[in-house]
């Protein structure tokens, strides 16, 4: 796992390279690759590289070099299929330097070109520079596992990098709010498409190569999710070879030349990965969990349950409020933009715990993504279902009653929560069932918060655009498989940068076996039986864990890390609520009206409506822009 960065200036740049600018830009990553770091300088081209070694420890040093020195590369992440490459490639004739996949990922270059890159199995970030055809290529993974971000500036040149921070660090262009980003962020914790929410800075996509040459940018997809006709074969013949792809995946995944061990959680996905590993090692396999003093927020029973089942080298920290809010602002710093999620500090805690063990850990990232494991995938369905029924069967005033009668009930009622969430209440239409329904701040929430100016200037922004054209684009017969897919293109992204960019500040590297593209690939060809059947969610993968795993965690209920951020800004924290919501420095900035947002705050306190995930989004979306628009160090800011 590494760090990477560049410059590629066009011919009407005036803009220089010089070895401090670059230098720069590599050492912010110095999280990234403590091990290691290289140059690379030519009159209009520049590479820097940060290492974390993990295979051929000794070797590898980074920008690697073809023979005749006219391709340069740098590269971050692992390709499992490397083995095979290698000695496919050595019969070939190709005489190896290393032992590394870097050498793997040059050799077939030199060979293929841009062609190579389907060849490739893992999770990967990586940038070519072609001396003979004065090209710079970009390539990233099949689910963007591993980071890539790019600035095309106004005179075509390109500035990239693994973090935004080390963009920013260039010098080349300042960090500035994209406001057209706010409606994407706003909904669905983070901005979803390939828009930041810096301005002039985007990611480069997951399964696409950017080619650029003289201030011409290309972009090409080279892999994308299909969904075939199932074919016709028993469950048990479904839930065996996934058994045994899964463990493949799990097996690829332990290649390394430096200690391993797995992030577990006490879910089915982590404990399902941990029962696999303790299978393929010979020695106790070290487990890491993390939990919260509060019970409701607390799943160390489940994880000790695993870890006693499978006679793993456990190890555990627990997470205190002040310990929390402590590090949340270096932590925004880390992810470089606002925190989706509270489970990411949380993340960067057991990788603290981990990285005082092992270099490389194993997650169970992916798994509801491909295999249906959110529940709202199943109450989307069934609203769909017995809505259009609903409106078919029940008279057009009926219905205006009953969802006036939902509309009139307390906001803190159990009925209200669970009715006002349903066809009862809400238009029975995609948009309204699934995007709205689950969004931190859907359409109406939107129109409520934002300050006049920008609700004429974003009035015209699609908030789940990004997820509109995945749905477009998926060729899958099935709702749920659309659905699942849009949610690959989309939702998935910020998981995968909450991942790397807490482990990464550990200086850790973590990897996920259920985005083994060929295990992906073959889920999707499931029959949606096998992924959601009544109220049972990833099916294949409860049935295929079944003798393996104890009861008790097949049959719990779904967490998702609960953290009781909720709880305290209720109470000893609300101090952070009023600094970075309501205070005359937040309200300054102009993005929404001040007497929305104390509503939103009051309804919070008294207990009258429960706001956890929107004063979270409102808090961080402050502290990122005190940290990357006000410059201000995120060391001297105090929460706790």
């Amino acid at each position: 796992m590494c760090g990477i960065c560049g410059i590629a200036l066009s011919a009407r740049s005036t803009l220089r390279i010089d070895r401090d600018r670059l230098v720069r830009m590599r050492d912010v990553l110095l999280h990234r690759g403590p091990d290691g770091a290289g140059l690379y300088l030519d009159e209009r081209i520049g590479l820097g590289h940060r290492r974390l070694s993990i295979v051929d420890v000794e070797h590898g040093a980074q920008p690697m070099a073809s023979d005749d020195g006219a391709i340069q590369l740098v590269y971050n992440g692992e390709i499992f299929n490397h083995p095979q490459l290698y000695e496919e490639l050595r019969t070939q004739g190709i005489v190896y330097k290393t032992r590394c996949d870097t050498e793997t990922i040059l050799r077939l270059y030199e060979l293929r070109g841009r062609d190579c890159v389907p060849r490739l199995r893992g999770m990967f970030a990586f940038a070519i520079w072609d001396a003979r055809s004065r090209e710079l290529v970009l390539v990233r993974d099949r689910f963007g596992v591993k980071p890539l971000y790019y600035a095309l500036l106004d005179d075509g040149s390109l500035v990239f990098a693994s973090e935004i921070k080390a963009i920013l660090a260039s010098g080349a262009i300042a960090a500035k709010l994209n406001r057209r980003a706010l409606p994407d962020f706003l909904a669905n914790r983070a901005p979803s498409g390939t828009e930041t929410l810096f301005a002039g800075i985007q990611r480069l996509p997951p399964g696409h190569i950017l080619t650029w040459r003289d201030g011409s940018v290309a972009l090409e997809r080279y892999w994308d999710l299909r969904y075939p006709e199932p074919v016709e074969r028993s469950d048990d013949a479904w839930i065996e070879e996934y058994r045994e792809r899964l463990k493949e995946s799990v097996r690829l995944r332990l290649m390394a030349d430096v200690p391993l061990g797995m992030f577990l959680s006490g879910g089915i996905d982590s404990a399902a990965i941990t029962a696999i590993m303790s299978q393929l090692v010979r020695e106790p396999i070290k487990t890491f969990s993390v939990a919260f003093a509060e019970r409701e927020a607390n799943e160390l029973e489940f994880a000790r349950l695993v870890a006693r089942r499978f006679r793993t080298d456990h190890h555990e920290v627990m997470l205190s409020p002040s310990d929390f809010f402590g590090s949340l602002p270096k932590l925004v710093w880390h992810e470089d933009e606002p925190i989706a999620h509270p489970s990411s500090v949380a993340l960067n805690f057991v990788a603290r715990l981990a990285a005082q063990h092992v270099k490389v850990v194993l997650t169970g990232e992916g798994s509801d993504e491909s295999l249906a494991g959110y529940n709202r995938y199943r109450v989307t369905l069934y609203n769909l279902k017995l809505g259009q029924r609903y409106e078919r069967l029940v008279p057009s005033w009926t219905r205006r009653v009953v969802r006036r009668g939902v509309q009139v009930l307390p906001a803190t009622s159990k009925v209200y929560r669970v009715a006002s969430r349903t066809f009862l209440a809400l238009p029975t239409d995609l948009d309204t069932i699934y995007f709205d329904n689950f969004a931190v701040f859907g359409r109406a929430w939107q129109r409520r918060l934002l300050s006049r100016e920008l609700q004429e200037e974003l009035c015209a922004v699609d908030p789940y655009r990004a997820a509109h054209d995945a749905l477009e684009r998926c060729e899958a017969r099935s709702l749920l498989d659309r659905l699942l897919y849009a949610d690959m293109a989309t939702y998935l992204h910020e998981l995968l940068m909450k991942q790397d960019q807490m482990s990464m500040a550990a200086s850790i590297e973590s990897r996920v076996p259920f985005l083994d593209h060929p295990l992906v690939e073959f889920t999707a060809g499931m029959p949606e039986r096998m992924k959601l059947r009544g109220t049972t969610t990833k099916y294949v993968l409860r049935r295929a864990m079944e003798g393996i795993l104890p009861d008790a965690i097949l049959s719990r209920r779904k967490m998702g890390f609960p953290t009781p951020v909720g709880q305290w800004f209720r109470t000893e924290y609300s101090h952070v609520v009023d600094e970075f919501v309501l205070s005359e420095r937040a309200i300054a900035r102009g993005l929404f009206d001040p007497q929305a947002l104390e509503a939103l705050v009051r309804n919070h306190i008294d207990g009258v409506e429960r706001h956890d995930e929107r004063l979270w989004c409102l808090v961080n979306l402050e502290l990122w822009q005190r940290i990357f628009m006000d410059g201000e160090d995120p060391t001297s800011i105090q929460l706790s």
